[in-house]
């Protein structure tokens, strides 16, 4: 078994045809989704995720038809499904169906819920390369729902993600519209300096995620200094160690930024052992 949907009361295996051309979801992007994690029988922060879902749905107009409560139980039915071995992405999401009482709103009383867990290994790799993104920047909450974990907001970052992949690199650094630090292609992105952990002070442009809020709180707990504050992209060319944080991997170490080699340093071992001690904290299976 690869992929559980729940749809409509049920779950379905594999990849279910949900939206029809006419679907608002569909041609007009009105869709959230949420991304959590399940490995070793563990799911870290479901429930922040399951919340985050909700909050994001009524964002974009939506009528959530699902509480965040209701969310975290079927998320964790799913993963028990897979077993306590299994790698698993877990993505609520809500869209609409209907067109509202504007040219192109939204009926919030037309929203869909699916809950769609599949499996996805977690990376194993030495680490990430990456360069500093000049093609997209981060679009100002007036210009974009940067509050919401929304789907119209990656075809953005895909195609950031496709000029570093062209220059050689995994991922990217991208700046807001004032051209500080915000975060790269796909997470939150922390540096080190002097033993000092320094990420980018949330700004409305950029969803400060559920992963970086809790290595923040795991690191301070233990004794790191952590700085959240205006990144100029020029701090990472002097970084000590630079890691990211992130539902798909967690947290990450860089191995190169630009020209620069780099190797895992104390702060993000200590980031990644502290996180990894939590995540066993929150047992599903």
């Amino acid at each position: 078994m690869d992929t559980l949907t729940f749809w409509e009361g049920k779950w379905h295996e594999g990849n279910p045809a949900l939206m029809g051309p006419r679907d608002h979801g569909f041609w007009l992007g009105s869709i959230i989704f949420d991304g959590g994690r399940a490995y070793e029988g563990c799911g870290p922060d479901l429930d922040q995720h399951s919340a985050r879902a909700v909050r994001s749905a009524r964002t974009l107009g939506l009528n959530p038809t699902k509480t965040a409560e209701e969310i975290l139980e079927l998320s964790k039915e799913a993963v028990r499904k897979f077993g306590d071995k299994a790698e698993l992405y877990v993505r609520p999401m809500f869209w609409a169906t209907k067109g509202g009482q504007g040219p192109i709103s939204v009926d919030p009383d037309s929203t869909k819920f699916c809950l769609c867990v599949y499996v996805s290994p977690m990376p194993n790799g030495p680490g990430q390369t990456i360069g500093l993104c000049r093609s997209i920047r981060r679009p100002t909450p007036e210009s974009a729902p940067t509050d919401a974990k929304a789907s119209c907001l990656y075809p953005n970052s895909s195609r950031g993600v496709a000029e570093m992949l062209a220059r050689g690199f995994q991922n990217g650094i991208v700046l807001d519209a004032l051209g500080n630090v915000a975060e790269t292609c796909s997470s939150n992105i922390f540096l080190v300096k002097d033993g000092v952990a320094i990420t980018p002070v949330a700004n409305g442009t950029f969803l400060a995620g559920i992963t970086r809020s809790r290595t923040i709180k795991l690191l301070r707990e233990s004794g790191v200094e952590v700085a959240e504050r205006t990144v100029k992209p020029g701090e990472f060319d002097t970084a000590d160690e630079i890691f990211t944080t992130g539902n798909a991997g967690k947290v990450q170490t860089v191995i190169r930024y630009e020209s620069r080699d780099l190797q895992p340093g104390p702060v993000y071992r200590k980031a990644a052992q502290l996180y990894r001690d939590y995540a066993h904290t929150q047992r599903v299976c």
